[in-house]
């Protein structure tokens, strides 16, 4: 559930950008940037924009030009993932975005230490060999509705900090599945 729940978070996380660079409030009209007004660096990156940059809203503006910004200061390798995971978010199917929104909303409904624990759970998924996180995978996939919420943390009490004597179930539990794995 981690690796599909970052995996999403990340896409959802691109969408929520995305919505904030569209949506941000609060400029006033005569705060409107012309075109020609941007360096060249704010124009390369925005050049998608070009066309109908001068009937935007001030607000939009002002938030394209934030996130171009945040842009430049990315490295290569950053916008390659980025431009990667905005091409899946636009792949992805309607009922999927919203899916993921939802998600992504509750995530952001987390106490910051749950939050920081699902993060240390996805990059842990993240460095594990491709061949040992599809095993985890089908091993997800082959999961009960309820073992996946024990699993996953959702039958934790004190947001996710389980008693002892409930995570030391748990671990034997594992430890016994892992045992018939081998």
């Amino acid at each position: 559930m981690f690796v599909r729940l970052a995996t999403r978070l990340h896409a959802a996380g691109l969408a929520v950008l995305l919505g904030c660079l569209l949506a941000a409030g609060g400029a006033r009209a005569d705060d409107r940037v012309s075109w020609q007004q941007l360096s060249p660096e704010q124009q390369e990156t925005l050049q998608s924009f070009k066309d109908r940059w001068d009937t935007l809203p001030p607000e939009q503006q002002r938030a394209l030009l934030e996130g171009a910004e945040r842009w430049q200061t990315l490295s290569p390798q950053q916008r390659e993932e980025t431009k990667e995971r905005l091409h899946r978010w636009q792949n992805l199917q309607p009922e999927d975005r919203e899916r993921m929104r939802e998600r992504y909303e509750r995530f952001k409904q987390l106490p910051p230490e749950e939050q920081q624990r699902v993060r240390e759970n996805f990059r842990r998924f993240k460095d594990l060999p491709p061949e040992k996180r599809q095993e985890l995978r089908q091993r997800w996939e082959g999961m009960t509705p309820e073992e996946k919420s024990q699993r996953s943390g959702d039958a934790h009490d004190d947001h996710g900090r389980g008693n002892d004597d409930d995570t030391d179930k748990k671990k034997k539990k594992r430890k016994n599945s892992d045992d018939q794995d081998r």
